[in-house]
């Protein structure tokens, strides 16, 4: 695994974005094992939203020693990078090559975000349903955040942006230091 010199602000984006991704849903079946797994498609429309509320990009691509997965802060620039041999097991097939690549695509991005994917263990019949997601964007830094300050120095109330945004617990702190400067 390779790293830039300091990964501060892409941890802490990689832990906005466990928050709000949720478990990934087992989607296609295996028949020859008789198994069920994730797609890379269904992987890769799970996290796409999480990530770029987090500030997150991801990118695969194979070279000469395998597949080359890099997670990266888009604001800082910060990166994780790894490789992983893709064993191939006819080397001059085309199909199979895309095949392996897939396959490896699907447990790189599964591993360098640490994903929950679902394994009930056969219990899915006895599953409760699933709450409701919620439908408010999340506040992060940015413009919109600085609106939100904006609207509470001019005498805005935090409970109709709680109406509006999902905050984290550092933006909800960070407006509520807003406001007890404010009543100073």
């Amino acid at each position: 695994m390779k790293q830039s010199d300091s990964i501060i602000e892409l941890t802490k984006a990689l832990a906005l974005f466990h928050i709000k991704v949720g478990k990934i849903k087992k989607d296609a079946k295996n028949p020859f094992f008789k198994s069920s797994y994730a797609s890379l498609s269904n992987i890769l429309t799970e996290v796409q939203d999480p990530l770029n509320e987090s500030g997150l990009v991801i990118t695969q691509f194979p070279d000469e020693m395998g597949l080359v997965s890099m997670l990266i802060h888009a604001e800082s620039g910060q990166y994780l990078s790894s490789n992983y041999q893709m064993p191939v097991s006819k080397p001059n097939d085309p199909q199979a090559l895309g095949s392996s690549i897939t396959y490896a695509r699907r447990y790189a991005i599964s591993s360098i975000l640490s994903l929950n994917v679902e394994d009930d263990d056969g219990n899915g019949g006895a599953k409760k349903p699933e709450p409701a997601k919620d439908p408010r964007p999340w506040l992060n830094k940015g413009e919109k955040l600085d609106a939100a300050i904006d609207y509470l120095i001019k005498g805005g109330a935090l409970a109709t942006i709680e109406g509006k945004y999902q905050l984290s617990t550092e933006i909800r702190n960070n407006l509520n230091e807003t406001l007890k400067k404010l009543s100073k």
